[in-house]
Formats: C-alpha cells, sequence, structure tokens
C-alpha cells in the first residue's frame, strides 16, 4: 500500500499480514498526511492531549473531618488496587472545605457532610454531578464510662456542652436536634468541626457534645449515647471531582471505588449507612 504526497511516494506498509490492523495503518497513513502539507502541523499540534492512565498519579481530596478515619483506609485500599497512585487528604468542615473549592485549590474531589456546602461548589461552576455515597445520624459525645450519666438531649439543659458552629453541617444538625428534643440551654462553645467538639469532650472541657454516630466510634477514649430517631437528622454525604482536577480520570476512579462494594465496606465498618 502506498501513499502520495506531491510528487514523492511514501510506502506506508510493505507488505500485507495475515493480522493485518486497519486501526494501526489509517493512523500511520493519516501521520504521513499530516506532514505533507504546510498547515497541518500547527493543527496536529493544538489537537494533541497526553492523558495519564486512570491507574495512576496523584489525588488530593477534600473531605469533611467526619470522614477522617474511613477516608484514610479507602485511600490505601484504592492505592492497593491502582499500583502508582498516591491519594492525599484534607480534612476540615464542609463549609471551610467548599470555601476553599470555590477559591481554586489545588484539589481534586470533595465530598461534604451536607448537600448545601457542595451546592455551594456546584452552584458556582467548580463541580458537577455529586453522588451521594454515604448517610450518618447523629448521637451524643461523652466520655469514655458516661461519667455524667447522660440518657438523652434532655439532658442537655443542665449539662456543659459544646455544638459545632453553625454554619457547619453538625452544628446546624445539633441544633436542629435540640430544638426537636425542646432543649433551649446554650452551648458553652461553637466549634470549628465535629473532631473539636469529640477533643472539648474527652479532654473534660464540656460534659457532652453532639456529633455523629461514627464519631463516637471512632474516639477511643469516647462513646456515643443513641439519639431517638424522632429527635435525630440524617446527615446525607455527597461527592464530586472538582473543576480544578489535574488527574481527572483517577479522579473519576476514587469516586467509583468509594460508590462500589469495596468502598462502601469500608464505611459500613466505620458506621455509616449505605448511600
Amino acid at each position: 500500500m502506498l501513499t502520495t504526497c506531491g510528487e514523492r511516494t511514501v510506502p506506508v506498509i510493505a507488505r500485507r499480514r495475515a493480522s493485518f490492523n486497519l486501526a494501526l495503518a489509517l493512523t500511520v497513513v493519516l501521520g504521513l498526511g499530516a506532514r505533507c502539507g504546510e498547515d497541518k502541523p500547527k493543527e496536529s499540534a493544538e489537537s494533541t492531549t497526553t492523558t495519564k492512565p486512570a491507574g495512576s498519579g496523584k489525588l488530593t481530596v477534600l473531605a469533611a473531618a467526619s470522614l477522617s478515619e474511613s477516608f484514610k483506609e479507602m485511600g490505601t485500599a484504592f492505592e492497593a488496587t491502582h499500583p502508582g497512585s498516591k491519594v492525599t487528604f484534607s480534612f476540615d468542615s464542609s463549609s471551610a472545605l467548599a470555601t476553599q473549592a470555590n477559591n481554586g485549590a489545588p484539589a481534586d474531589l470533595f465530598a461534604s457532610a451536607d448537600q448545601a456546602n457542595m451546592k455551594k461548589v456546584t452552584d458556582a461552576g467548580n463541580a458537577t454531578g455529586p453522588k451521594v455515597f454515604a448517610h450518618n445520624k447523629l448521637a451524643i459525645i461523652v466520655a469514655k464510662g458516661n461519667p455524667k450519666k447522660v440518657k438523652g438531649l434532655a439532658d442537655f439543659s443542665k449539662l456543659t456542652f459544646v455544638l459545632c458552629a453553625p454554619e457547619v453541617p453538625c452544628g446546624r444538625y445539633g441544633t436542629e436536634a435540640l430544638s426537636k428534643a425542646g432543649v433551649k440551654a446554650q452551648p458553652k462553645s461553637l466549634e470549628t468541626n465535629v473532631k473539636a467538639v469529640v477533643t472539648k469532650v474527652t479532654t473534660g472541657a464540656a460534659d457532652a457534645g453532639i456529633g455523629y454516630v461514627t464519631d463516637a466510634k471512632a474516639a477511643a477514649s469516647a462513646e456515643g449515647i443513641e439519639i431517638p430517631d424522632a429527635q435525630n437528622v440524617i446527615a446525607e454525604y455527597p461527592l464530586a471531582v472538582l473543576k480544578q482536577s489535574a488527574n481527572a480520570n483517577l479522579a473519576y476512579a476514587f469516586l467509583d471505588f468509594i460508590l462500589g462494594p469495596a468502598g462502601q465496606a469500608v464505611l459500613a465498618e466505620y458506621g455509616f449507612a449505605a448511600a
């Protein structure tokens, strides 16, 4: 097979083979043809992109503080199934992370503990198509052994307690739960994220706090007191790939991993309800 370029004849394939690959032959022919014309090289260079395979590269995930333990294990499991990949995390309140995402923080995914903060990012055009990957419930956080003998939210009227700040999902949820329980007492302090609530309780700075079931389970020096469903709030966790992701292929692979059986098993281990 031959192709001509002006008055030159350029051999493309010297002889036919039994396992002739037509797609490869066409690629070679088109490549030679592009080199023939004077106006082709620029167009070809502009249209050529290099995409890293989905299984390798670095990922940075902005994740709600309540996901700290589960996502660290998730990252290790993902790296084991995607050789050459490296996942790092930035944990904080969803409100703080939404601000970072909208300010162009160098990250690939955002995992929020509520839909409201995810909406801030999608409305700004910095993420699309978020997927709910887990649910969580509130619990009363007390020190190991429950030294104050807390039985329910009604006890908060006679306790020193802490909540997350109102702009933080666990703060909004906690305030809603207290309202349902008819408790009008004010918290001693408002914390930046749910892990700070746990710290205040376990160090003795507060008698109790409101966090998530998963945080009570994860803290070695704390335990959780169940909040009845009538007073509880279900937290919905969405995850999305960010517009500024430098490795979108790998980011979507991580999202799929979390939604898949292996990821859901890790989340269940830490007390999250299925997506």
